[in-house]
């Protein structure tokens, strides 16, 4: 689970492969499971940031080994423990994928029915809707546009509002594909289970899971958010380098990512994909391991990237078990704050899960194939990790080859052109990126290489008429296993040529800044500066914004079509006027033009609430900067302060701020129920 925005320039400059090779192992004796198991989950905090980080291994039926390491708080002085609850993030898909097909078995659906059937008021701005599938919602295959989770992330509140307002959400939207054409990821997907598994059986989400797989299972330390526990079980969170521990990490959007567990718990819920067990019959837990992702259009040449879907799953034959003839199982889940991942050998009847606090889950997914190989290897079962491009030479580049694949690429981390060059191509990332470029040489073999050889590309025309950028590279990180990366990723974009008033129409929002107006109050995007919205307009790739095309004056249109993950929570884009001010409007999302935020007024009398639209305030700094300010609260609603650069510096949600300092070319934002005021008092 990520939360993403419409953010135009946050893509990285090229396609870049960090390489190193793995560290020397230290002389002497070597290391115990446990000794190599510590090293590998340290490994994985450094690199990820993580702030704390614990693990579980299950074999056979129970919880062999448990390690942890970083610290529980960093103003408490408390140790860590295996009890200490994390946010398992999208890890919580595999419960929703559980329930779903515990209902299938019981004959209460069909897979292959259309959700329509389930959910009645399921209805959308599409015709094509009605042919979404249960299943597609399962393997990311629905064709929906990603995730529409206004109030999805929230501080210390579960409401539901996410998930019951979902429908209402779709009913406006389109399709950015036909259902079934591709898997790619997408929350909104299995918020629409969640709503299939409560229509179906009639209990709410969070109590058909804790009736029908947790107590059956015993997993006695997983909980959702919308249950009674023992919050302060939590491990801490934290928004950057601030020593304040956040207010609690709540997804109400609970069956695309909102369960807490034990590193233990989850490891024994991994376990029970191993079959022989009560709560689903073995053909349900070996249909979970199908490859799913094949049903439409996919890369060849795919079986070492980190994706490959199956039923709730992100990857079905995982890098490097799979060079080995092991069937390994991954999920991962990053919340804004938590990180998850899950690791499963149902032929070995094993089980590892790494969770923590801050950090990245594919270094979680990395320590927890550390921690399988060593218990492989313990039964005399060696994993070798090759991890080489397939054997080739340099060769002579067919005339007019360059030529036909050149173009403006996009996808979700990259914007790069391509244009020929001597012996091959350049790939360069826009200018706004800062125009790196890297020469890649033609290769016997079809693909462009760099210079090292250590990054292999394609251009592939598909059956649908998209021509992808397809990538492969080996990344190893010391401490940690290879990982492998062999998928399409990015897209060429078609012309566009716009009339001169469109062009011109667009080009004025070039340069503008859109703030969000619609999240609550505790919406964990105000602390992340998530609710920032630029349209971007790069010279590169004329007649686009944001990876979008350009309909007419007031529109674009999503039209990214990448699998995996390169097109995932795509958005048309709308703007209108209103009281003479211009708004857009995109994926659920409401965002103002900045040049109509009022400079905030904090002499006598000072105050504002909130209007009838109930759209948050945004005020600029402007005169009353360096002010230290008291901010008092009538009613239910908070506020957040950000510096010049958009960043974070106080929020009564986050960190139960009241008294503030203003700074220099900043923002405070004023949000929640209709009617809450909020006096402010200069000090």
């Amino acid at each position: 689970m990520k939360c993403a925005r419409i953010t135009a320039l946050a893509l990285t400059a090229v396609l870049a492969v960090s390489t190193a090779l793995p560290a020397a192992a230290a002389e002497g004796e070597p290391l115990t499971r446990a000794e190599s198991a510590q090293q590998a989950i340290e490994a994985a905090a450094e690199y990820g940031g993580a702030v704390s980080i614990q693990y579980a291994l299950w074999e056979d039926g129970e919880i062999t080994m448990t390690g942890r390491a970083g610290t529980f708080s960093k103003t408490e002085n408390r140790a860590l423990t295996d009890q200490d609850l994390y946010g398992i993030g999208s890890v919580s898909k595999l419960y929703t994928t559980a329930a779903v097909l515990q209902l299938s078995e019981e004959g209460k659906l069909d897979l292959d029915e259309p959700v329509k059937t389930y959910l009645p008021g399921f209805t959308m701005a599409d015709e094509r809707y009605t042919d979404i599938t249960v299943r597609m919602l399962l393997n990311h295959s629905s064709g929906l546009m990603g995730d529409s989770t206004v109030g999805g992330f929230l501080f210390d509140e579960y409401n539901g509002a996410a998930t019951d307002e979902l429908l209402e959400r779709l009913s406006i939207q389109r399709l950015k594909a036909e259902p079934g054409a591709y898997s790619v990821y997408c929350n909104d997907g299995f918020t629409l289970a969640e709503l299939v598994v409560e229509a179906v059986s009639g209990q709410d989400f969070s109590a058909y899971v804790r009736e029908h797989i947790l107590t059956q299972a015993g997993l006695e330390e997983t909980w959702s958010p919308a249950e009674s526990f023992d919050r302060d079980a939590l491990a801490r969170v934290y928004q950057g380098e601030d020593p304040r521990a956040l207010a609690t990490d709540t997804l109400n959007i609970i069956g695309a990512g909102g369960y807490y567990a034990t590193a233990s718990d989850l490891a024994a819920f991994g376990g029970l994909f191993c079959g022989d067990n009560d709560i689903l019959t073995d053909a349900s837990w070996t249909a979970t391991m199908n490859r799913e992702y094949e049903r439409g259009v996919w890369a060849d040449e795919s079986e070492d990237d980190v994706l490959a879907y199956g039923l709730g799953w992100d990857n079905v034959h995982m890098y490097p078990f799979n060079k080995n003839g092991i069937t390994a199982l991954v999920k991962g889940g990053d919340t804004l704050y938590y990180h998850a991942g899950l690791v499963v050998l149902p032929e070995e009847n094993l089980a590892v899960a790494v969770v923590s606090s801050g950090g990245v889950s594919t270094y979680n997914e990395l320590a927890g194939v550390q921690i399988l190989m060593d218990a492989l290897a313990e039964d005399g079962i060696t994993v070798e990790q090759p991890a080489s491009l397939p054997e080739a030479q340099p060769a002579a580049l067919p005339e007019g080859l360059a030529e036909d694949i050149a173009g403006a690429y996009t996808g979700l981390t990259a914007m790069v052109t391509v244009s020929p060059s001597e012996n091959g191509i350049t790939m360069a990332a826009v200018a706004a990126l800062g125009g790196n470029s890297m020469e890649l040489t033609y290769y016997s073999d079809g693909s462009f290489r760099d210079a090292d050889n250590t990054v292999r590309y394609r251009f592939i025309t598909e059956e649908n008429g998209r021509t992808y950028l397809y990538e492969q590279t080996y990344t190893v990180l010391p401490g940690l296993p290879a990982v492998g990366t062999a998928n399409y990723a990015l897209e060429r974009l078609e012309e566009n040529e716009l009339p001169a008033d469109v062009a011109a129409a667009w080009e004025a929002r070039g340069q503008k800044l859109y703030l969000i107006v619609n999240e609550p109050y505790n919406a964990q995007t105000y602390a992340n500066s998530s609710l920032f919205a630029a349209v971007g307009l790069l010279p590169e790739m004329p007649g686009y914004a944001a990876n979008c095309r350009i309909v007419d004056a007031s529109h674009a249109e999503y039209g990214l079509t990448i699998p995996g993950t390169g097109s995932r929570n795509g958005a048309d884009l709308t703007f209108f006027v209103q009281d003479g001010v211009e708004y857009l409007q995109f994926g659920g999302y409401l965002a103002v033009d900045y040049a109509a935020i009022p400079v905030i007024y904090t002499g006598a009398g000072a105050a504002l609430s909130i209007q009838s639209d109930g759209y948050a305030r945004w005020c600029q700094v402007g005169a009353s900067a360096g002010k230290t300010v008291a901010i008092a609260t009538q009613g239910t609603g908070g506020f957040t302060v950000y510096d010049a650069n958009g960043l974070v510096t106080a929020s009564s949600a986050a960190w139960g701020d009241q008294t503030v300092t203003l700074p220099e070319g900043g923002w405070i934002v004023f949000a929640g129920d209709v009617g809450t005021r909020f006096t402010l008092t200069a000090q």
